[in-house]
């Protein structure tokens, strides 16, 4: 997979899809990863990323003559040749679509290398250009899913949408070789399955299909049947084949049809429309077949390699219900996913492909930890930054020590009280980990709601991650193993489960269908299980820290841990951003490094119109 021309820094590009993103790494080591989206604002950004790029350079301290190479998260002309043929073979139903595309691909895209040579030109003008190499989008996935594990060895399972050809890859990683074992071809595509069902459910595809997955748990998966009689057709080794009839994806238009609406009871429900029974049957159904999918795909990756560890990358990975399924009937006895599983961490994966095709070592795997340094490797901000931000605007800050910030905001938030978080570096990929993060007491059974509806301005359906010491987390859910990354669901422990009483009359909406069992209610799904943040002093010692405050102070080792955020926006980069959310919602406290800013201090905020109305929905 290298150009075995030595070591030394790579630089990972993806871009011109979706989530562009750029990543750094050095001795097989990731130093700096980020998102263009956390840069322009604008949510999935799939333009070139060049903000990213000069962010990895600029943590780094590296210039871009000084890399070893620039290694692109996938291989242009092969995509531009799927993408041709795909339209030759549908000719002539995808013909008003090729007309618009067509000049498009004909151009930057399938030159997709040509124009990051230019735009890279542009960033460092004067400086020697690195040798730029493309890696297949799933090789991409695989090294991105196996290079940073703790384990030597593994099973590798990489699902998504598609990539260039391929929609889904078995691979098996030792040591550093990372070798291929099968593969299934578009249009044959579990993800395209499940973003069928997301688009046909009123949801944005590549950024809705978490909503349906959270929408689940509200139905009864009585289109099951259905979906594997007509629409997709499974093997005992979970290679399968779609019925093309009821999809119009290979179209290039929308995702499905007539056929489908005649299949599943009326047309695709209407974005911001009212939800109803079928869509919650829908979502339960799509749901169940997709984990049985991956179940069998699982056991046939970890049956040909003899391993009894997975990894896992693709989009499709993202779906923390059917990870944590996989864990406890996959037949494995550990998982590791990609915390940025999707297109973004291509970026990553095809550094780490280039670097250890170039001999980088895998050093980590000796201390028995991944190499992801709890992905936090995006852009920090430090106190002096911070107190610029804070004397240039007039804001009222308190700053503390590190022992009276966590006692003083585990304090508030017993009280019940909304806390913005932001620490250190931002974390790379979707989930805000403790240092971007809003966060609340897991106790109050209201609190869900009052997040969803008040402060995240979102549906009320849509569930809060918990965070949990990690030595405690057995306590509280079942989980058999650690979850950093907040892409395992499981459980609440049975010792935690209870009624919660005369509280659930505050419930509104959705949250009525079925009150949360459990003594933390707020980061229980409908269903009883919960996606699970585990917390070590060593990836986020602060973080920790705060978590032992508040366990100390109310005996619950847990707390609300959501993106820092509202809908429809990427998560805060800068305390410029955090403060705009914090004034802008009903967040009570921002914690901004040091310094502890309280709502009622601050002087009034305004801004010219609506801020709601400019951001998309998603």
């Amino acid at each position: 997979m290298g150009t075995g021309r030595g070591d030394g820094p790579v630089l990972g590009i993806s871009a011109y899809y979706h989530d562009s993103a750029a990543a750094l790494v050095a001795e097989g080591v990731p130093l700096a990863a980020a998102q263009e989206e956390r840069f322009t604002r604008r949510r999935h950004d799939p333009g070139f990323p060049a903000q990213a790029v000069l962010s990895c350079l600029r943590q780094t301290g590296l210039r871009l003559d000084e890399l070893a190479a620039v290694a692109f998260y996938e291989d242009p002309a092969l995509k531009f040749r799927r993408v041709l043929a795909t339209w030759l073979a549908t000719a002539p139903h995808g013909y008003p679509v090729f007309r618009r595309a067509f000049p498009q691909w004909a151009g930057r895209k399938r030159r997709a290398l040509d124009d990051v040579r230019a735009r890279l030109r542009a960033l460092a003008p004067g400086q020697r250009l690195p040798p730029l190499v493309a890696h297949r989008h799933h090789a991409s996935h695989a090294a991105s899913a196996f290079y940073p594990s703790p384990y030597p060895s593994a099973a590798v399972l990489c699902v998504d949408g598609v990539g260039e050809w391929t929609t889904t890859s078995l691979w098996h990683g030792r040591d550093t070789d990372l070798v291929p074992l099968a593969e299934l071809r578009f249009p044959h595509s579990l993800g395209m399955l499940y973003s069928a069902f997301t688009y046909f459910c009123g949801f944005k595809v590549d950024s809705g299909e978490y909503k349906l997955m959270g929408l689940a748990p509200y139905g009864t998966p009585r289109y099951a049947p259905l979906i594997r009689q007509r629409l997709i057709d499974v093997k005992p080794d979970g290679s399968f084949r779609l019925d093309l009839r009821y999809f119009t994806f290979q179209y290039g238009r929308t995702m499905v049809g007539r056929a489908f609406e005649e299949l599943f009871d009326g047309p695709r429900r209407t974005p911001e429309g009212p939800l109803t029974e079928r869509e919650f049957d829908l979502a339960a159904s799509v749901q169940q077949v997709t984990e049985e999918v991956l179940l069998r795909l699982a056991r046939t990756a970890l049956r040909r390699t003899g391993e009894r560890r997975l990894c896992l990358a693709g989009g499709v990975a993202l779906n923390c219900v059917a990870n944590g399924r996989l864990l406890a009937d996959g037949g494995c006895e550990q998982i590791w996913v990609q915390p940025a599983a999707g297109d973004a961490g291509g970026a990553l994966g095809a550094a780490l492909a280039e670097s250890h095709g170039r001999g980088a070592p895998r050093a980590h795997v000796r201390r028995g930890t991944d190499a992801m340094a709890g992905a936090l490797l995006g852009p920090g901000y430090g106190d002096r930054e911070i107190e610029r931000f804070l004397e240039q605007g007039g804001y009222p800050a308190v700053r503390l020590s590190e022992r009276e910030l966590v006692e003083r905001v585990a304090a508030e938030l017993a009280g019940g009280r909304v806390v913005g978080w932001f620490q250190g570096r931002m974390e790379f990929g979707p989930r805000a980990l403790g240092n971007r993060s809003i966060l609340a007491d897991p106790r109050d059974p209201a609190m869900q709601s009052t997040l969803n509806l008040r402060t995240k301005f979102r549906e009320s359906f849509r569930p809060f991650a918990p965070a949990v010491l990690a030595e405690d987390a057995k306590d509280w859910f079942d989980l058999p193993q650690e979850s950093p990354y907040m892409l395992l669901t499981a459980q609440v422990a049975a010792a935690r489960r209870r009624e919660c009483g005369a509280a659930a009359e505050q419930l509104t909406g959705l949250d009525l269908l079925r009150v949360p069992r459990s003594t933390v209610p707020a980061v229980t799904h409908v269903d009883g299980s919960a996606r699970v943040q585990t917390v070590t002093a060593e990836h986020n010692p602060r973080f920790h820290a705060l978590l032992t405050a508040f366990r100390d102070r109310t005996g619950c080792p847990v707390l609300v841990n959501t993106s820092f955020n509202v809908r429809g926006e990427p998560i805060v980069r800068d305390p410029a951003e955090a403060y705009a959310c914090f004034m802008r919602t009903r967040i009570d406290l921002l914690v901004l490094g040091d310094r502890l800013l309280d709502k009622r201090d601050q002087p009034g905020w305004e801004e010219e119109g609506d801020w709601r109305a400019t951001i998309p929905r998603d």
